[in-house]
């Protein structure tokens, strides 16, 4: 039968305890920014997870379309992303008004009826308009910054299900060098569609596309279309490198790149458009390639494969309250403002373990026994 149920495939654990470190890289930069130090080019981390989405959906859905329908796929993407996504919204919801200062402007400025609306709104991964926005960041979510790159990760999954998955790799690989163009043009802010005149931030940077301007929908696009596209590719190529210590190699690869302080001018375009048309793939066909060895090392690739997307999706509320501490506490110590950071990570990943554990795990769990097994079975 067509919709019969799909049993998971072997995971790439490299790749799995990649995102891991990615995730975590991320929490450290946002920790950093709230106390107004910018560590680095840590936004590449979304282009990278971008790249390792565009491999794992082809990886694990190409050869099911025989026994597949569009509305199995969606529904099997629904339940791995969104119980998360709607735990994020939550709990940015519920520490909203802890987060009021100068720095969120908007915080308090509305209604709570309309802040319980947009609450609800947002829960169903639709993008806030500019005028809606409840914190004064230009969010497409203002409880949780982080869900805009989830909502191109939804838009991507659709386009794999509707059109993606019928190109032959001729086509795709055209489409590729396409979208590597759309990277050219604003690493190295060539403008060549005249989308990039009065964009947020300084130009020759991918760092954007989480709101609703033509500017920033526009570099969303283009963020997400070439790591995914080439991710899609390497995986339909089946494009793997072995290196020995891969794992090791690898991460200390994602976190300089993330890492690497932010240029000047022209420089900096190239070293994006490096990281992302050559370096990211190529960390994820070694990641594809290789294998750890060790039940310690095969844990710990497990272990941050898990915790990425809670922590990814979890962390950026209680980041929202220590910039909010900052805000207020202009006088506080270096060593004070240390503590706030430390416990801040401390309950980034404790938060994102705890719903990992007792809310994500087991609603997947259920919603696959009562949903998409009762589907298949009929």
């Amino acid at each position: 039968m067509q919709n019969r149920y799909l049993a998971s495939k072997p995971r790439y654990e490299i790749l799995d305890g990649l995102r891991g470190v990615a995730a975590v890289v991320i929490l450290v930069y946002h920790l950093f920014e709230a106390c107004g130090i910018v560590l680095g080019h840590a936004y590449l981390g979304v282009d990278f997870f971008f790249a390792l989405s565009g491999f794992v959906i082809g990886y694990a859905y190409d050869d099911r379309w025989d026994r597949m329908s569009v509305g199995d796929f969606f529904k099997r993407r629904l339940v791995r992303l969104h119980p998360m996504l709607i735990m994020g919204t939550t709990i940015g919801f519920l520490l909203y008004y802890f987060g009021k200062c100068e720095a969120f402007p908007y915080i308090g400025t509305q209604p709570w009826w309309w802040v319980v609306v947009m609450y609800l709104y947002t829960c169903l991964m639709l993008p806030m308009a500019r005028e809606w926005d409840l914190r004064g960041w230009d969010d497409t979510n203002s409880f949780n910054g982080s869900t805009w790159s989830l909502q191109w990760e939804y838009i991507a999954n659709i386009l794999y299900a509707l059109v993606l998955r019928f190109l032959p790799k001729a086509a795709l690989i055209a489409l590729t060098a396409v979208a590597a163009m759309g990277t050219i043009d604003i690493t190295f802010n060539l403008d060549m569609l005249g989308l990039l005149e009065g964009r947020f931030g300084a130009p020759h940077t991918v760092n954007g596309g989480w709101n609703l301007s033509s500017q920033e929908l526009y570099v969303g696009a283009v963020r997400l279309a070439y790591p995914f596209l080439m991710g899609l590719l390497l995986s339909r190529l089946k494009v793997a490198i072995k290196v020995r210590g891969a794992f090791a190699l690898c991460s200390l690869l994602v976190a300089v790149m993330m890492l690497w302080p932010v240029m000047e001018g022209s420089v900096n375009g190239i070293y994006e458009a490096a990281c992302i048309l050559i370096l990211i793939p190529a960390i994820v066909a070694i990641g594809a390639g290789s294998t750890v060895s060790g039940k310690p090392m095969t844990r710990l690739c497990k272990f941050l494969g898990e915790i990425s997307y809670p922590l990814y999706i979890t962390h950026l509320p209680l980041i929202y309250m220590q910039l909010a501490w900052m805000s207020n506490n202009p006088d506080a110590t270096k060593g004070e403002a240390i503590v706030v950071a430390i416990a801040v990570a401390v309950l980034s990943i404790g938060l994102a373990y705890a719903s990992l554990k007792l809310y994500d795990l087991p609603v997947r769990e259920w919603l696959t026994e009562h949903w998409l097994k009762r589907k298949a079975k009929k």
